[in-house]
């Protein structure tokens, strides 16, 4: 892995990266926790998705996702993508030389936050359900629970169309959602950076009392504290930077990133990913 400093120092930015745009949802809420941060996300648009790659070939992408951030000189990198997540995380605690940080272990912190959850829904990629990573995560940290796990692998290109607003979107969630109710779950886990989007959604569909858990929130709450405990946190003034870099650029992804974080893009920059790790 390259490494552009050895020492991180609080002034550098923070590096994200996701197989597309999706990852922007973490972005974004790590923008709200902390203003001043600045900030690099790569979104490997051009390899998207992840979710129906083999483990070896998403391990081989991620590390490379990686590779390219440490290259920008960051002080802590976040895996802001579910599927790189459940199988290359692991490889990253041993190897990384900055601080690393995935989305699942904030969710199951989150969604274990309160002492009465018992029947626990996760929807996802497939790839993320099939990791079982979610799944073994909970298990071991509270024994009894009851864990139900959906691949909805119709969500994703639906929010990416924007049509979240449309029947058939409501349909489909509907459709997905309903053996998970059918169980009486009392939390859902959003294991997708993509479903942030779904939530105004989701509470039309859910009983109002099962709590929604989204991985954005949650591990950017995560890396604020982890920030603190390392002494990390920036302490420039005023607000941080944000450079984005896509390893495949077309209108419709540019336009993509900005639905996902809400505010103004700046300019999106072309990555090159060293192939020859």
């Amino acid at each position: 892995m390259r490494i552009a400093r050895i020492a991180p120092v609080n002034d550098a930015a923070l590096g994200l990266f996701d197989s597309g745009v999706g990852g922007l949802t973490v972005v974004r809420a790590v923008q709200d926790l902390l203003p001043g941060e600045d900030v690099i996300y790569l979104g490997d648009t051009a390899r998207l998705p992840y979710g129906s790659k083999s483990p070896e070939t998403i391990r081989q992408f991620a590390a490379e996702d990686v590779d390219f951030l440490l290259g920008k000189g960051v002080k802590a990198i976040v895996v802001a993508c579910n599927t790189a997540t459940a199988h290359a995380l692991p490889e990253f605690w041993k190897s990384c030389p900055v601080p690393i940080i995935g989305v699942i272990e904030p969710g199951v912190e989150a969604a274990l936050a309160n002492a009465d959850a018992d029947r626990i829904g996760i929807i996802a990629t497939r790839g993320t359900i099939s990791s079982h990573a979610y799944q073994h995560e909970l298990a071991t940290r509270k024994r009894g629970l009851m864990i139900h796990g959906i691949a909805t692998p119709l969500l994703v290109p639906l929010i990416e169309e924007n049509w979240i607003s449309e029947d058939v979107t409501k349909e489909i969630l509907r459709k997905y959602l309903e053996p998970l109710m059918a169980k009486g779950i009392d939390t859902l886990m959003l294991a997708c950076t993509h479903y942030p989007l779904l939530i105004p959604l989701l509470t039309e569909i859910l009983p109002p009392d099962v709590r929604l858990v989204d991985s954005a929130t949650t591990c950017a709450e995560h890396l604020k504290r982890m920030l603190e405990e390392k002494d990390l946190l920036s302490g420039k003034s005023g607000e941080g930077k944000l450079e984005i870099y896509l390893t495949d650029l077309s209108e419709q992804f540019e336009e993509l990133a900005k639905r996902f974080l809400r505010r103004p893009t700046g300019k999106v920059r072309r990555a090159v990913l060293n192939q020859d790790l």
